[in-house]
């Protein structure tokens, strides 16, 4: 045992002391009670000892060291004179002697096959009464040969077997286990290692290969306490070492790595400790209420630049990043050790230059001064990586250099001509630029070159909008648009590819991406800020002021074509026409809706999806029109509506219905009606409401006309609360509303639209769920007794850790006589149909919506009249409006 160990125990021992454990339940007489009123008093005193602060190290060995008297001392209980042939052997992590207040036990009661059968009913007793003293044992019974056979089929069962710990029993069967399961009879270290290897990755593939998710698992997310063990199983396998202290004895790491291990592993046991503490069970996933009750526990305070709970996850995302380091650093150190040892001397290196070269695949520096030599070469490696895609990694010598000599890239080197021109050639040469990237975040070295994102390293926002940290956001942005630009991605978003393909300069387009969020967490408006970091860098770089320009504009306005294509009316000719004047050029407009498609893509999976994809494209090729002066304003929505219809009457050509019948339908309706449905639109609608008969109302139909989704479509004659009704059946379904386009004719009927999808974001695809839409809707609206909705769906846990209180903003749209009531508040379910019965209320008519559920928020901007459809131009009508919005839903969300 090592050194290490045996501090742990004495720590242990000095908590929890055996006579002290075996005192208090002699006095309980060994009963259930005594047993349960121990562990209990354990776990208070562990919980009172973490709040003083003691490492958590000593509570988790403490922890296993109680577990450990309590099941000896029953042990004793229910065999006491039992001494060959059982043996009660602590495995898994309860065999590392680390326990958190709610882990599994893990034994396996190891035995020589008589002894298990002469003893069964002891057993048993003794198994239920682990459960009923509360200990959550997970157990196994084998012999030793049993052992062999599941190891050798199972890697997860030789890794709980190579951390078995004999609690009691016969020690001869333990010592024979032990000499059964040795690498030269089971599991050779170079198959265990690469079946390691294997597992990790299959582990970080679920994570989706990154630890920086909003709500990550500190166990077994990228970067978390698997990664650790993962490194102790392997240094078990192959060195027969029982800690990872022996590492540091065998050079492996250095004291200051050594270090970095034990204080990233204590950190994230102290976390993994709280998380058991506060939620009474085993609980491993930092969820948002967790994160908030942990900041809080250990100290954090909100500022003006960030909340408590983000200046803990981020010391948390730079844990990991550390660890995950130093996991890529012993993986590769191990696999030089256990798979090339024998190569050592007999592999020629292939020399790169004069101060790099290949061995085994890997890249290595030709001598351990290079980077202090030369410290511009921390970025050549990168580079060389970048242009030599048949090289797999950095040897793990060199990886500790850069480690270690991150530090000489001072503003002396980041401001050289040298180190400024390694770093532009990453961005031209596009090739692997992202995983490049990553590399370098992860090693420290990107940071350190652009200390702008070093500050924002490990920086998440406390929303369920942001799915990523800064970092990782940004560097999922430029892997989005460095896809548009090849080839085997171009199935994905084939428009996109398009107009990358027309780039002259798609490295304005990395930069863009790459400095876009740069200035988060900073204070003030962040694309602004960044904006003049932007184009200083550029310019610093080497870039002309033209290019310098579009980067600084499009990182100034990353978020204008969004918010125009998801919170504006773009069947409003003048919102596009104000879009395209602040774009200015088509090519600007080529950058923008390509950074736009690669950021949205890159900040929640969630949001993408056909139906913003298809506004982005219309908003797109509308303004590519004004920009190229093939069309003004003033005509663009005449043209439009005729284009709308002219199309329709082409499609309508194959199908029963005349023109003549289509015109005479159509004539009832105004231009915004074509405005507001594409042709294919048209042509569904059109024959169902020439053929309705009115005692047949209201026509309800559902279906998947085009990209935009699947789109309920609903005619009938008006009545009050219509809105509140539709929204209300379509929440009670489980649905989520993207859009919604209303119209009321002259002659009092309605034609309104609604794009849906399901909760999960996934589109409607079987008829019978269609059917059951059409169904639901067709019922309540055809009952003229029902005025309201009960949508009766709770709000789902995670939306209820955020406070998001309502705000309510009006404007004018003097040109289309109608008002603008832009509404953020929590999102909530049933939230449309309770402000239609606002509406409803207050004698408001709702002539269309833009709906945007961001995270926990939503963001909805809805376009209303008086009853006499004209713009509501009161202050005071608007501000008993906002009031009432206020009140009620600040009180439903508070419910």
């Amino acid at each position: 045992m090592g050194a290490e160990i045996d501090l742990a125990e004495e720590e242990a021992a000095t908590i929890f002391s055996a006579p002290r454990i075996r005192s208090r339940l002699a006095k309980g007489g060994y009963s259930i009670t005594a047993f349960r009123e121990t562990l209990t008093w354990g776990r208070d005193r562990l919980y009172a000892l973490f709040h003083d602060g003691v490492p958590a190290d000593s509570l988790v060995h403490a922890r296993a060291h109680l577990v450990d008297e309590v099941l000896r001392a029953a042990w004793q209980k229910f065999l006491p004179e039992v001494t060959q042939g059982l043996t009660l052997v602590a495995v898994g992590g309860y065999g590392r002697g680390e326990l958190l207040p709610h882990s599994d036990i893990d034994i396996l009661l190891l035995h020589s096959g008589d002894a298990l059968e002469l003893h069964r009913k002891a057993l048993e007793h003794l198994t239920a009464f682990g459960w009923d003293i509360g200990l959550e044992i997970g157990q196994s019974a084998r012999t030793v040969d049993d052992c062999v056979a599941e190891a050798a089929k199972d890697i997860t069962v030789i890794t709980n077997l190579l951390e078995a710990r004999l609690l009691t029993g016969d020690g001869d069967l333990y010592r024979q286990m032990q000499q059964a399961l040795t690498p030269d009879r089971v599991w050779p270290v170079p198959a265990f290692f690469e079946a390691k290897k294997a597992e990790q990755a299959a582990r970080y593939r679920k994570y989706d290969d990154t630890g920086y998710k909003l709500e990550p698992n500190v166990k077994e997310s990228p970067g978390g306490l698997r990664d650790i063990h993962t490194i102790g199983w392997v240094t078990k396998r192959h060195f027969n070492a029982q800690t990872l202290a022996e590492l540091r004895e065998r050079g492996f790491l250095t004291k200051q790595e050594c270090d970095e291990l034990f204080a990233g592993q204590d950190f994230l046991w102290r976390v993994r400790f709280a998380l058991h503490m506060i939620s009474g069970r085993r609980e491993d996933r930092l969820l948002f209420d967790s994160q908030v009750k942990i900041a809080q526990l250990f100290g954090y305070v909100d500022t003006d630049a960030n909340k408590a709970v983000e200046q803990f996850m981020q010391l948390y995302y730079r844990t990991i990043k550390t660890l995950s380091c130093l996991n890529d650093m012993l993986l590769q150190l191990f696999e030089e050790a256990i798979l090339h040892a024998d190569e050592a001397g007999a592999d020629e290196p292939e020399p790169l230059n004069a101060r790099f070269q290949i061995r085994h695949g890997y890249l290595e520096a030709r001598d351990d001064e290079v980077f202090r030599r030369a410290p511009w070469a921390l970025l050549e490696v990168f580079l060389l990586l970048q242009q030599n895609p048949r090289i797999e990694g950095i040897r793990a010598q060199t990886l500790r250099m850069i480690l270690r000599d991150g530090r000489f890239l001072t503003d002396e080197v980041r401001t050289s001509v040298k180190a400024r021109a390694l770093f532009m050639e990453m961005f031209r040469e596009g090739r692997g630029l992202t995983r490049n990237l990553r590399r370098m975040n992860r090693y420290g070295v990107l940071g350190r070159y652009v200390p702008e994102f070093g500050r924002i390293v490990g920086l998440m926002q406390y929303d369920l909008f942001h799915t990523l940290t800064v970092d990782e956001h940004i560097l999922y942005v430029l892997r989005n648009a460095r896809r548009f630009a090849m080839q085997r991605f171009r199935h994905e978003l084939p428009h996109c590819s398009e107009v990358m393909e027309r780039l002259a300069k798609p490295e304005l387009l990395y930069l863009a991406a790459f400095w876009h969020d740069m200035a988060k967490g900073r204070g003030g408006d962040h694309s602004q800020i960044g904006a003049d970091e932007a184009r200083a860098f550029c310019l610093s770089h080497g870039l002309s002021h033209a290019d310098a320009s579009i980067v600084a504009w499009l990182v100034e306005h990353h978020l204008l074509m969004s918010l125009t294509a998801q919170k504006q009316d773009l069947s409003d000719a003048r919102v596009v026409a104000d879009f395209a004047q602040k774009v200015g050029d088509r090519t600007r407009l080529d950058y923008l809706f390509l950074l736009t498609c690669a950021d949205i893509r890159g900040t929640n999976p969630a949001l993408w999806n056909s139906w913003r994809e298809s506004l982005l494209k219309d908003l797109y090729r509308q303004s590519i029109r004004l920009l190229e002066g093939s069309i003004d304003q003033s005509t663009l929505e005449r043209e439009r509506a005729d284009q709308a219809r002219a199309q329709a009457l082409s499609l309508l050509a194959d199908r029963t219905i005349s023109a003549e019948t289509a015109e005479a339908v159509w004539k009832r309706f105004d231009g915004d009606y074509f405005l507001r449905h594409t042709p294919a639109e048209l042509v569904w609608q059109l024959p169902a409401i020439a053929g309705v008969q009115e005692a047949a109302l209201p026509l309800v139909m559902v279906e998947t006309i085009d990209e935009r989704g699947t789109t309920v479509f609903v005619y009938t004659r008006d009545r009050d609360h219509l809105f509140g009704l539709t929204t209300g059946v379509l929440a009670r379904l489980g649905l989520n509303i993207l859009d919604a386009r209303l119209h009321t004719t002259d002659d009092g009927f309605v034609l309104d639209s609604y794009v849906v999808i399901e909760s999960d974001n996934t589109p409607i695809a079987s008829a019978m769920r269609k059917d059951e839409i059409r169904d639901a809707l067709r019922k309540v609206l055809s009952d003229p007794e029902v005025s309201t909705i009960d949508v009766n769906r709770r709000t789902p846990q995670r939306l209820k850790h955020f406070d998001t209180p309502t705000q309510v903003y009006f404007s004018q749209d003097q040109a289309r006589a109608r008002t603008l009531l832009e509404l953020v508040t929590a999102d909530q379910p049933g939230l449309l149909s309770l402000i239609g019965r606002v509406f409803q209320k207050r004698g408001i008519l709702l002539n269309a919506a833009k709906i945007a559920t961001i995270g926990e928020r939503a963001e909805d901007v809805f376009y209303v009249t008086d009853r006499m459809h004209r713009p509501i131009a009161d202050d005071k009508v608007l501000d008993e409006l906002r009031e009432v919005l206020v009140r009620t839903l600040d009180r439903r969300e508070a419910a």
